[in-house]
């Protein structure tokens, strides 16, 4: 299905991101997930979501690495990104809106809800 509901989530930690998919399609989204930055540009091609959700520190290629790959991209470089993340250095959340992040959201300070609020603030 391709259309406002489709998310791909971008994360390496398996944990997270099945939390982040079960409560996404509670509220029904479509969700596929990545589990590194490769995997995520793979995904990304077949299923070409309407919204990213992207961690920063992962294998293979890191989102910094994802987020620039998407920028030289035509087809990919408008869709809104949602950065989940442990890194909170306010240098890091610059270059990662710099880089096209719509929101950077610190893992250990936000809930589920916060980014369920968000994506359907950017798909509304």
């Amino acid at each position: 299905m391709n259309g406002a509901n489709k998310i791909l989530i971008i994360e390496d930690d398996a944990f997270i991101s099945s939390l982040v998919k079960a409560r996404l399609e509670k509220e029904g989204f479509e969700v596929v997930q990545a589990f590194d930055g490769e995997e995520g540009m793979r995904l990304l091609k077949e299923d070409k979501p309407s919204l990213i959700i992207l961690d920063l520190i992962m294998p293979k290629a890191s989102g910094f690495e994802t987020m620039e790959q998407l920028n030289l991209n035509v087809e990919f470089n408008k869709i809104p990104l949602v950065i989940l993340s442990n890194l909170a250095q306010e240098s890091d959340i610059q270059k990662a809106k710099s880089l096209g992040a719509k929101e950077f959201f610190v893992k250990i300070r936000t809930s589920i809800d916060d980014v369920v609020a968000k994506v359907k603030e950017l798909l509304g």
